[in-house]
């Protein structure tokens, strides 16, 4: 479904040129959950925000159902990003002036002109009730992220990251912000909107507790995909998720 092809990326920070990426081959399997660890500045966030077209390669290619997007024209590239691709970040990127409601709706907004928007509105905003309600914040509506727990700010981010029906959702650290218990509920919201909606979700994590909950990991080492596994740790069992 998606795929990274020979993937090269440097930084310049004035005269110092560093190589993040270097050669970089992934792909990616429809309704797969994968899992991509690696050291600190390994370049996990790049690769992300390359398949995400958040970003573009030195180098390479970025091809989806076979057809390369991170050359696209500007607009379409935009509308790859509002559409097809969700994003969940550790900091949560809500706006804190609007209610979770409307954090929420924000793909909608920028998604369409008020003309298109006018007539649709009900629909979105039904929508938007209905994924609040399936994250488990249909009490929290109107509420500010200021008035919201670390967890439930990012439960809002992900019902944001699915309005718009996206084929994959990409995910960066998303429990790094998180303590051990609210983390794991968001890992498991995570685990059941891939299985119940074959959802595509890339993950980046340091956190190799909750790699297991993945169906694939694959390890950054030198700037490309590594065939050395990292060494996985348990993931307790105990249900959490209403513990959020």
């Amino acid at each position: 479904m998606l795929i990274a092809r020979d993937i090269k990326k440097t930084y310049r920070r004035h005269a110092v040129e560093i190589r993040v990426l270097n050669g970089l081959n992934l792909e990616v399997q429809t309704g797969e959950f994968l899992s991509i660890v690696g050291a600190s500045g390994s370049g996990k966030s790049t690769l992300l925000h390359l398949l995400g077209i958040l970003d573009t390669p030195d180098s390479g290619e970025i091809l989806l159902d076979g057809k390369r997007i991170d050359s696209l024209p500007s607009k379409e590239r935009d509308q790859l990003r509002n559409r097809t691709f969700g994003y969940i970040f550790q900091f949560y990127h809500l706006l804190p002036e609007l209610s979770a409601l409307d954090n929420v709706l924000m793909p909608a907004y920028i998604g369409h002109s008020w003309v298109s928007w006018w007539p649709t509105r009900r629909q979105w905003r039904r929508r938007a009730y209905e994924l609040l309600e399936k994250v488990g914040l249909s009490h929290r509506t109107k509420h500010r992220p200021r008035e919201l727990s670390g967890g439930e700010m990012q439960r809002t981010a992900i019902a944001r990251a699915l309005l718009m029906n996206p084929r994959v959702l990409l995910a960066d650290e998303p429990t790094g912000n998180l303590d051990a218990e609210s983390g794991r509920g968001i890992m498991q919201l995570l685990r059941e909107i891939n299985r119940d909606e074959c959802v595509t979700i890339i993950m980046v994590t340091h956190n190799l507790e909750i790699v297991p909950m993945t169906d694939r990991v694959v390890r950054i080492s030198s700037g490309r995909i590594t065939d050395d596994p990292p060494l996985l740790q348990p993931v307790p069992t105990t249900p959490l998720l209403l513990a959020i």
